[in-house]
């Protein structure tokens, strides 16, 4: 049955609505089955390597760098971490984040030139997160220059307390996941069930998005975004960073733009600026965080997020040619055959889980 065109927009509300619940309920999930864990992770780090790796891990666990980084900023605040522990981590824990939007773009698996823009940008984020650690790790190693900006900064923010913003995705969703914990309450192997629920919900709620996307008028939906929000580099800078603090989650924000990616409304160039005000974005949560604690090095391991993020987009945003080709290469590869594209995603769950047994092993 044809559904008028009067309807499509609050059905186009609708599938956004389930799309971020979908998104939310995965990190609901991911917490279930990890955050005990990843804060017994966080713990017992000790080696700066391994604390890259934890971070990697932990964030994987709890699918928020905004959770990972509070997580740390409390224990520096009781003495659980030190300053030089806790960067690597923070690093580890922009890495970690990009699982959710790489996910949300095997949503359009089934169109090839389609997948190969959203598998592009949902990549995007990695390569830059991934680059940026790749230069900065070693660097702060030896020389500690997030550390000692970090350290600056604090200095000039000592004795501000924290606020607490409004969180309007959480109090729009919340309600949604608060039922259906109350609903799988006791179903066995609860975390499970809920992945698989979000499994479904996302990539029903992606698909029906994209196609009532297409029903409508593009071509006016093209003006809003070139003109408005992704005019030019500066503004895709500033709208994802705003999502970013609206949500509180780059891993949300990051997501919501793959399927414009993949419907072809957004280009790779235009994506990149807007991932890295994402990543500029969520270390707002953790900078409040620490300014409630009052504890000048938890403070200073909040401003070390912010710190690593500028200083990676000091570097790769005048090397943006680097992440954008790998990203472009990747989603080439990955969308010519099913061969290519399982061999990629192997290679990429290697990302997390070899770190999650190096960590457990070793």
């Amino acid at each position: 049955m044809s559904i008028p065109d009067r309807l499509k927009p609050l059905l186009v509300v609708l599938y956004l609505y389930l799309f971020l619940y979908s998104i939310k309920l995965l990190g609901h999930s991911f917490k279930l089955f990890g955050k005990g864990f990843a804060e017994t992770l966080l713990n017992l780090t000790s080696d700066p390597f391994v604390g890259l790796l934890t971070g990697i891990v932990a964030t994987t666990l709890v699918q928020s760098s905004s959770t990972t980084t509070s997580i740390v900023v409390g224990l520096v605040a009781g003495g659980g971490l030190s300053l030089t522990t806790a960067i690597p981590i923070i690093m580890g824990a922009n890495i970690g984040t990009t699982i959710t939007n790489t996910l949300v773009s095997v949503g359009h698996v089934g169109d090839r030139v389609e997948f190969r823009r959203a598998f592009s940008a949902g990549v995007v984020h990695d390569f830059f997160n991934i680059s940026a650690v790749v230069v900065l790790f070693p660097l702060e190693l030896r020389y500690g220059i997030i550390a000692r900006s970090a350290t600056w900064l604090e200095q000039g923010f000592a004795g501000v307390g924290g606020v607490k913003l409004f969180n309007p995705l959480k109090a729009i969703i919340n309600p949604a996941i608060a039922l259906t914990d109350s609903l799988l309450g006791g179903v066995p192997y609860v975390a499970v069930v809920m992945a698989v629920i979000a499994a479904i919900f996302m990539f029903g709620s992606l698909a029906g998005l994209i196609r009532t996307m297409r029903s409508l008028m593009l071509n006016r939906i093209e003006v809003i975004i070139h003109r408005y929000l992704f005019r030019n580099d500066v503004f895709g800078l500033i709208f994802g960073i705003i999502m970013t603090i609206m949500v509180q989650s780059s891993s949300i924000t990051t997501s919501l733009i793959v399927p414009l990616a993949g419907a072809g409304l957004v280009t790779l160039r235009q994506i990149f600026p807007y991932t890295l005000g994402a990543n500029l974005g969520t270390t707002v949560t953790a900078m409040l965080a620490a300014l409630a604690t009052q504890h000048e090095v938890a403070i200073t391991v909040a401003f070390s997020h912010l710190v690593f993020n500028i200083l990676g987009i000091s570097i790769f945003y005048p090397l943006k040619q680097l992440p954008i080709s790998l990203a472009n290469f990747v989603g080439s590869y990955a969308s010519q055959s099913k061969s290519h594209l399982i061999g990629f995603v192997s290679g990429y769950l290697g990302l997390y889980l070899v770190p999650l047994a190096f960590i457990i092993f070793r």
